[in-house]
């Protein structure tokens, strides 16, 4: 009975993980999305400039497509393919794995595709508002979710790459 008990604790601590990070991704659009009104929706808040030649400022984007707004063109076929992913996420993290060190980085990359196709069904596209410049380069703006999911999938292919390979036998 313990390892039963061990398990739903676990799944549980893991759907606390995605709750707390989706509220945060749901609450950061719309302090930004209630903010950024004010200004011009091309002017940028800044946060810091020329740090390390970094820069960041707050930059309202109204996202209708994929990352980088890339197939916009086709947003009820990404949302189905959307749906689908999220689904396929679930089932693979919570019946398909054995691997624990999966479940984090899984329940990250679930948490942001889910903030983000929240944001479809309530607003018709996403809000992005994290702008970064790179010595000089203009890096696509994006928000929390989007960080999840790029986090959760450098984290799986990290993993993948090197973690140590199981030994097979040869009978």
């Amino acid at each position: 009975m313990g390892g039963l008990t061990r398990i739903y604790s676990r799944a549980a601590a893991l759907l606390v993980l995605g709750m707390v990070l989706l509220l945060l991704d749901f609450f950061s659009k719309i302090y930004f999305y209630s903010l950024c009104p004010f200004y011009d929706s091309f002017q940028a808040i800044p946060v810091f400039h020329n740090l390390l030649g970094i820069d960041f400022s707050i930059q309202l984007t109204l996202n209708r497509g994929a990352a980088w707004g890339f197939f916009a063109n086709f947003q009820y076929l990404l949302v189905a393919l959307r749906i689908l992913m999220i689904f396929a996420l679930f089932l693979y993290l919570f019946f398909f794995t054995k691997r624990r060190a999966y479940h984090i980085p899984l329940v990250l990359i679930l948490t942001g595709a889910i903030g983000n196709i929240v944001d479809f069904f309530l607003y018709g596209f996403v809000i992005d508002f994290l702008h970064f410049r790179f010595w000089g380069y203009d890096f696509p703006v994006f928000n929390v979710a989007d960080s999840l999911i790029t986090i959760g999938v450098v984290w799986m292919i990290g993993l993948t790459l090197f973690s140590p390979k199981k030994k097979t036998s040869h009978a």
